[in-house]
């Protein structure tokens, strides 16, 4: 389902795809967002719109994993997350408690960083529920940390179409992938390190 969804992007596919990867489904967003822009480039999507249904969708499918957490616990995530069905999903309890502890680390601001971070992207709203953090604020941080990653998606797909033919565009895709995912490691903890420096310095000057 999902490969025949991926070989017909559209606003409604792209919304539907981007909720899935924002739930527990494995689906690659820089196989979605950066393909689809590929297309908007020739004038068959609006690029805009793909970065606004990406987004939505997104927070459709982080508000799931909040509820979730919020209603049912950790010890139900950690028995699905250690069950056939959670190993199907490529989860465990190891990833779901590396989020939490990223959470823990980064506060709310978690939230929005944790979107940007390969291996926390998707789980990040499962401790920000489990920790009831205040939704509206998780949405509003979701959707902001969502939307600069498929804006740096679809820019990279606007680039490739034209420097790449559609046949080689999954591989190269990859390619730069690798590169955008150490860059956004290196600026997320270098916005971390700020974070941490300005609450101990806040907490210095007023004890």
């Amino acid at each position: 389902m999902i490969t025949s969804l991926l070989n017909n992007l559209n606003y409604g596919t792209i919304l539907l795809l981007m909720l899935l990867e924002s739930t527990i489904i494995p689906v690659p967003s820089e196989l979605v967002v950066a393909p689809a822009a590929y297309h908007a480039a020739s004038g068959s999507l609006n690029v805009v719109l793909v970065v606004l249904f990406a987004t939505i969708g997104a927070g459709i499918g982080a508000s799931i994993n909040y509820m979730v957490a919020l209603y049912v616990g950790r010890p139900v995530i950690y028995k699905f997350a250690n069950s056939r069905w959670g190993h199907m999903c490529l989860l465990n309890q190891e990833k779901v408690e590396k989020s939490e502890r990223y959470f823990d680390d980064h506060g709310v601001v978690a939230t929005l960083t944790g979107r940007l971070i390969p291996g926390i992207r998707h789980l990040i709203s499962l401790p920000a529920g489990l920790a009831r953090m205040n939704y509206w604020k998780f949405l509003v941080y979701t959707l902001i940390g969502a939307g600069v990653w498929h804006t740096i998606l679809a820019a990279l797909g606007w680039y490739l179409h034209s420097v790449v033919p559609e046949d080689q565009l999954a591989d190269t895709i990859e390619r730069y992938n690798h590169y955008i995912v150490l860059t956004i490691v290196a600026v997320v903890m270098l916005a971390a390190a700020w974070f941490i420096i300005r609450r101990r310095n806040h907490h210095t000057t007023n004890p």
